[in-house]
């Protein structure tokens, strides 16, 4: 899947922040659940405003596919879920992609399957894809242990197919669960479909049953939000209306409202709509956001931080090395470019936990010349960097990279008065 452009996208100094109303996407979290959920229940049930994202086009492609061989391009979320629904279909088929996901880790999820008695083996390096994905030949089990501190993704994989398991399934969690709001997501959604489960303690138990197809509105996404309001942060004043968001929303990643807060952002709810407001307050010296639950808004907040000068420290950011790219990686260098530094900080300042610490110091500036950005065919890298161009003028490489999440990105920010 090439996401790329031949030239870069140069964005100079926007006018002034216009006042918009902007529709969103469905989310893509929710909607390449839902997808799956569809395909297991056999039943072709309405999904209003499905996401438009390339991941969620490509998941709904490969669904109405035969057999043969399953090629998600860049999409993990894709090749993640996959690897569960293919594991119970009939004949072998393989399940592959891009080169950069034939370097991202699903040992986990495939040892799980494997445990339980799934057929799968590699077709390459251990512990990477592709895989071979053949017809079960032994009985399935119901009990099976999975690491949480990997990715919850594994975990949701596992947790979808588990109705149509013959005995169900009882999952064991075990470390540190990351991504938590992502897993309650996914339960939440399965038990709207006539799913039933019981969570105690660190083991998710799901009954043997059926998934009933039932009409459904997909939330916008929430993700997606977290650049508007990454916008308004970097003007004195401003306000947005944003179409499709629900206050009570299944996405982790709605708390982008409360962390822009510290920013100088309200945020005010009516029926599936919202406005968000810019006033010109005081900001804090210093903010510090653990991001295990939300680690998608990483960049959008290192940019926020960045671009308004307010020293941040970060943790939660361990998931961040298997993304699309080494996101943490890619976040020092390429705000190394803009004079700012976000760095870890040394191992005593943590002393008392595993986690690793880091620390955003400086603002971005107006420099004279244009500034280049490697976006690491990362959506999330060029729509956290491009707001910056309000401060300097910058060139976002592959810049069409944004239709993995949000393909409307560069129309909705020149609603917003980017040029």
């Amino acid at each position: 899947m090439d996401t790329s452009s031949p030239q870069p996208k140069t964005i100079k100094k926007s006018s002034d922040l216009r006042s918009a109303e902007i529709s969103l996407s469905g989310s893509k979290s929710i909607s390449n659940r839902l997808l799956i959920i569809r395909a297991l229940s056999g039943t072709n049930f309405n999904l209003d405003n499905l996401s438009t994202s390339k991941d969620t086009v490509t998941l709904n492609a490969l669904l109405e596919q035969a057999e043969g061989e399953y090629n998600t391009g860049h999409a993990g979320t894709t090749f993640r879920f996959l690897c569960s629904f293919l594991a119970l279909q009939k004949g072998t088929q393989i399940l592959t992609g891009s080169s950069r996901m034939l370097e991202r880790p699903i040992g986990p999820l495939v040892a799980a399957l494997q445990d339980l008695g799934f057929n799968i083996t590699y077709q390459g390096k251990e512990g990477y894809p592709p895989l071979a994905i053949g017809e079960v030949q032994n009985k399935i089990g119901k009990k099976v242990a999975m690491d949480g501190s990997v990715s919850s993704q594994f975990l949701s994989s596992l947790l979808l197919i588990a109705p149509y398991l013959p005995d169900g399934l009882a999952l064991e969690i075990q470390g540190e669960l990351v991504s938590r709001p992502y897993l309650q997501m996914t339960l939440n959604l399965m038990e709207r479909f006539g799913a039933k489960y019981t969570w105690n303690e660190n083991t998710i138990e799901v009954e043997p049953g059926n998934y009933t197809g039932k009409d459904f509105f997909v939330e916008g996404d929430w993700s997606s939000a977290s650049y508007l309001y990454l916008c308004l942060s970097l003007q004195e004043e401003g306000e947005i209306i944003v179409r499709g968001l629900e206050k009570d929303s299944l996405q982790g990643d709605s708390r982008i409202a409360e962390f822009a807060e510290k920013f100088g952002i309200t945020t005010e709810y009516r029926n599936r709509e919202l406005t968000i407001k810019k006033t010109d307050l005081a900001l804090p010296p210093m903010v510090e956001f653990n991001l295990l639950e939300q680690p998608d808004l990483c960049q959008t907040l290192v940019a926020m931080c960045a671009g308004t000068g307010v020293q941040g420290i970060f943790s939660g950011l361990k998931t961040l090395k298997i993304k699309e790219t080494d996101r943490v990686a890619a976040l020092i260098t390429e705000m190394k470019k803009l004079n700012v530094s976000f760095s870890p900080l040394p191992k005593q300042f943590s002393a008392k936990s595993e986690d690793t610490y880091y620390m955003l110091l400086g603002k971005v500036e107006q420099q004279e010349e244009t500034i280049r950005i490697a976006t690491y065919e990362d959506h999330r890298m060029a729509m956290a960097f491009a707001p910056l161009s309000k401060i300097t003028p910058l060139e976002i490489e592959n810049h069409m990279v944004v239709k993995k999440s949000y393909p409307d990105y560069w129309k909705d920010l020149e609603l917003l008065g980017y040029i």
